[in-house]
């Protein structure tokens, strides 16, 4: 009988299974290799600024509150209060204040003082003003119009231009800010030192 002349033996086709299952085996695990590789990355912590930083970056104003007060002194406040949140911080009158001394509604800003006047302390307004009378020193920071026209030589009208000035440049760092407002000169200066502050 003749054989098949392409005829192959077993060993041989098992040889070439294993061959081919071999290449096969291979070639899967290169590309298996050649896949990108999704690698663990520890997540990345922002270092807590310090509280020097903070305190730069946070907004707010520091109000100096004296006289009739349960707190005097420092306070802090968020931007856009006004005297009546500043004296609130300070823990409210005491009950020798005078409220009418001082404007509460009036917006403070960054470093100044608002004062708030004890009951019965000198001072008043000029005989036909018609304005608040002024105990104690006037506030160029936080004083209404109305307020400041009861200084000594300070009519409506530069009363009117001292808040001009306050809204355009802030509050008051000094009473001598006063010698920039047209109107005041140096003796109308040396005569509202003491009755007024910044």
């Amino acid at each position: 009988m003749d054989t098949f002349p392409f005829a192959v033996s077993t060993r041989r086709l098992v040889a070439v299974g294993l061959l081919a299952l071999a290449l096969v085996a291979l070639g899967y695990r290169h590309l298996r290799s050649a896949r990108p590789v999704a690698l663990a990355v520890a997540p990345i912590r922002v270092a807590s600024s310090s509280p020097s930083a903070r305190s730069r970056a946070a907004p707010g104003l520091v109000v100096d509150v004296e006289g009739a007060v349960r707190r005097p002194g420092l306070v802090r406040l968020p931007s856009g209060s006004r005297v009546a949140d500043a004296v609130a911080r300070a823990g409210g009158t005491t009950r020798h204040a005078d409220r009418n001394g001082v404007n509460l509604a009036a917006p403070v800003s960054d470093g100044q003082q608002v004062i708030v006047p004890r009951s019965g302390a000198t001072g008043g307004a000029p005989a036909g003003t018609g304005g608040v009378a002024a105990a104690g020193p006037v506030s160029l920071s936080s004083a209404t119009a109305e307020e400041l026209d009861t200084l000594p030589g300070v009519g409506p009208v530069t009363a009117q231009k001292i808040v001009d000035y306050r809204t355009q440049h802030g509050a008051f760092r000094s009473v001598d800010e006063l010698d920039a407002i047209p109107g005041i000169g140096p003796a109308r200066l040396a005569d509202l030192r003491g009755l007024v502050v910044p």
